[in-house]
């Protein structure tokens, strides 16, 4: 049997087959949405080993440490245990072991701090004050994004401060001084022993770049590249590919062009669309088929993305069956819409007896949650926020990993600050300000300030409190040395007194923290006894395993619960029912993608993956008023109804009018050549929005009110009164509105009018 007719090659269809087979050379592989592409890298690289190929020789980057998991594992079931020796894992994981190895040549220490995004804000707030500049002028949110956005681009401090259209335009904004805080900032991390996740790649950059000898050494032992959602690298990224495959190209980028939403990251869809400009001999290969979702819903996003120029052509199809068509909702405001989707998930759960995990409802900010929150809670609807607060961003979780990283790097500037004073120990805030001032003028690390606190008369005082901080963490490195990163850091915990000090809060939130404390403990502890992670089991191996975890490798025990996201969040994930909330113009697209076509372009490709994430039941919800800053405005169904073919959609509107009319009957009132957007934004003309449209209508008393009395509602426009309720005299009105069918309301807050 040749090695071509393998049988994992059998379940593969023949542009899968023809991708998996052309190893060598420069290969693009275009994956639609729901395509497979994770079957097809899985066993490109099963079939590089079975043809002779080093599985050390084997580079593969991912996004999320996730999906390196998941790979790893099938190919080790395909390839068996040679599969544990690929270099697999994020952009970030696989540079940060390069850079442990290699990392004194650009004089970091091989047990660097990794910085998340909350230490790097910190350190900014930090510096913004002791620059006397005004905090809310130069937010550490934007500050942070403006540094990020240097170092992807391969922009270094010292550059960025000569770079006169960067200048200019921080000018513009009247942040005319960021340069100075990135130099600042970028001085402290080097001095600190700390990289923040942009270091990571752009310090890997520097290595490869400046370094001929390092450049060689990995060119030579990565003799595959293989990249995964390549369309998501930055600039940063495309240049260490491109340099590390440079000698073999035998590199193969896999990603699909139409799902490039992540500008705002850095990342650029020119890496992807301009891919064949590096490479002349560029094979490309086009999986099209998609097996996840209806052919409706394929088919609705076909019509949609083919609305965007800047684009590879490809056809995506599927043999599923057809399929429901997809429910568009018209609300009123944003609170009824999210009531009328936890009414159809309600529904839908009882009628199909699904589970709550098979439902996702995906918005555009994550502003939107609350109504959608709140309907579900009114239902007893279980549900999961994606991109809360995680659990390694909790405060005492953090303040035991700062313990942690200290042990690993006293250097560590946002590790010291946060323990040195906890629990407390009687070091006053007036007595750090003095450290970091010393610190600052001469040009040293905070712990090299303490541990030698008594060469320094202003911090007289704290000198025996500073020397008993030195001498526990000092013991604790001594410990360090011989125990596996449990050992130690329940040791820490325990001689730290952070168990003590937290068990002895007996309040509910005082005991939800010890047990998260416990709950971290129990990790680590995972981490050291499992055998089938080959890391080394140490306290640096574990704090980088945690320091580099992304948002989709957080899991929850109680997974039947319906996932609330942003549709940022939602890319790579998949569910049987899905809902896309907030259909408005302004909204989505949102106000600053209307400036150009490339940003609306992008938008277009976010609603296209939002589409993609259906298996079975896609469902698309507007409203056509929706508070914003305190006031209820007018909005107009996204433009992106629109460009879905009729053909695919069905007004489904429910509890907002009679529930026999469809679309079908509402196109039939209109003429043939109408499309769906101007049916739409008919129906809600200014008489269903007529809060925001009319602000001087008048209520009445509706103290003789009847039954059959024809009345106006200042939202739901004109009704028959149908039904009334009260003990003594009318308290609550049925009411059958000509535009919105039957609404309950209580009289005493109603506001109508006789007509």
């Amino acid at each position: 049997m040749s090695i071509s007719d393998a049988p994992y090659l059998d379940s593969l269809n023949p542009e899968q087959k023809a991708a998996v087979l052309q190893t060598d050379g420069p290969v693009m592989i275009i994956a639609g949405a729901g395509s497979g592409k994770t079957r097809v890298l899985t066993y490109r690289i099963a079939h590089l080993i079975a043809t002779g190929v080093n599985a050390f020789n084997i580079l593969s980057l991912t996004f999320t440490n996730k999906a390196a998991k998941e790979m790893r594992n099938r190919i080790e079931t395909v390839a068996g245990p040679e599969a544990r020796n690929i270099w697999m894992g994020t952009f970030h994981s696989v540079f940060a072991k390069i850079l442990r190895i290699e990392a004194e040549r650009i004089g970091y220490p091989s047990n660097f701090t990794i910085y998340d995004s909350d230490d790097s804000k910190s350190l900014i707030k930090a510096i913004v004050k002791e620059m006397n500049l005004d905090e809310k002028v130069y937010k550490p949110n934007f500050v942070l994004s403006r540094i990020s956005n240097a170092k992807n681009n391969l922009i270094q401090a010292h550059v960025y401060q000569k770079n006169t259209e960067l200048l200019a335009y921080d000018e513009t904004t009247g942040r005319g001084k960021i340069y100075q805080i990135y130099a600042e900032y970028a001085k402290r991390c080097f001095k600190a022993g700390a990289m923040d996740f942009d270091d990571l790649l752009l310090n890997t950059f520097k290595l490869l770049n400046n370094f001929p000898d390092i450049l060689n050494k990995y060119q030579h032992k990565f003799k595959y590249v293989m990249v995964d959602e390549y369309q998501d690298t930055n600039h940063c990224q495309y240049m260490i590919v491109k340099k590390l495959a440079s000698v073999f190209e035998n590199i193969c980028v896999v990603g699909d062009d139409a799902q490039s939403i992540y500008s705002f990251r850095g990342a650029t869809i020119k890496n992807i669309l301009n891919f064949k400009n590096d490479y002349p001999d560029l094979k490309v290969f086009k999986l099209e088929q998609n097996y996840r979702s209806s052919d409706t819903i394929v088919s609705a996003a076909n019509s949609v993305i083919a609305k965007n120029k800047e684009q590879i052509e490809k056809k995506v199809w599927t043999d599923n069956e057809t399929g429901n068509k997809i429910k568009v909702i018209r609300a009123v405001t944003d609170n009824e819409e999210g009531k009328l989707i936890a009414q159809n998930i309600f529904e839908t759960k009882m009628n199909d007896q699904k589970a709550n995990s098979d439902f996702a409802i995906l918005y555009r900010t994550n502003s939107q949650s609350r109504s959608l929150e709140e309907a579900l809670r009114k239902l007893n609807i279980p549900y999961r926020i994606y991109g809360g607060t995680s659990f390694y961003q909790r405060k005492e979780i953090k303040d035991l990993i700062a313990y942690l990283r200290i042990v690993i790097n006293h250097n560590d500037e946002q590790a010291l600050k946060r323990i040195i004073n906890y629990p407390a120990r009687g070091i006053g805030k007036t007595s750090l300000e003095r450290v970091v001032v010393a610190a600052s003028e001469e040009d040293k690390s905070l712990w090299e300030v303490i541990s030698n606190a008594h060469l320094y008369p202003q911090l007289k005082t704290s000198i025996p409190k500073f020397r008993d901080f030195v001498n526990m963490i000092k013991s604790f490195v001594i410990m360090s040395e011989t125990q596996n990163a449990y050992d130690i850091s329940m040791h820490i915990a325990r001689s730290a007194k952070l168990l003590k000090t937290l068990n002895e809060d007996k309040t509910i939130e005082g005991i939800s923290k010890y047990e998260n404390v416990v709950e971290l403990l129990n990790g680590i502890k995972e981490f050291a006894e499992d055998d089938t992670n080959e890391s080394e089991k140490d306290l640096g191996s574990y704090l980088q395993d945690i320091a580099l975890l992304t948002d989709s490798d957080k899991t929850d025990d109680d997974n039947d619960k319906v996932s609330l996201m942003t549709i940022h969040q939602s890319k790579g994930l998949e569910y049987k029912n899905v809902f896309v909330s907030g259909l408005e113009e302004n909204l989505f697209p949102s106000q600053m993608s209307l400036g150009s076509r490339s940003d609306l372009e992008e938008e277009r490709r976010l609603f296209y993956v939002a589409i993609t994430r259906a298996e079975e039941e896609l469902v698309l919800s507007f409203a056509t008023s929706r508070f914003r800053f305190g006031t209820l405005l007018p909005c107009e169904p996204s433009r992106f109804i629109d460009e879905i073919d009729n053909q695919y959609l069905q007004l489904e509107r429910r509890s907002l009018t009679r529930e026999k009319q469809t679309i079908g009957n509402i196109e039939r009132q209109e003429s043939k050549t109408s499309n769906l957007r101007k049916t739409i934004a008919k129906q809600s003309s200014p008489r269903i929005v007529r809060p925001p449209a009319i602000t001087n209508f008048q209520a009445e008393p509706m103290t003789n009110i009847t039954e059959g009395l024809k009345v106006e509602h200042q939202r739901f426009g004109i009704g028959i009164v149908s039904k009334l309720e009260g003990n003594n005299g009318p308290e609550k009105a049925t009411i059958d509105f000509e535009d919105f069918g039957e609404k309950t309301l209580v009289l005493k807050f109603a506001k109508l009018r006789k007509v």
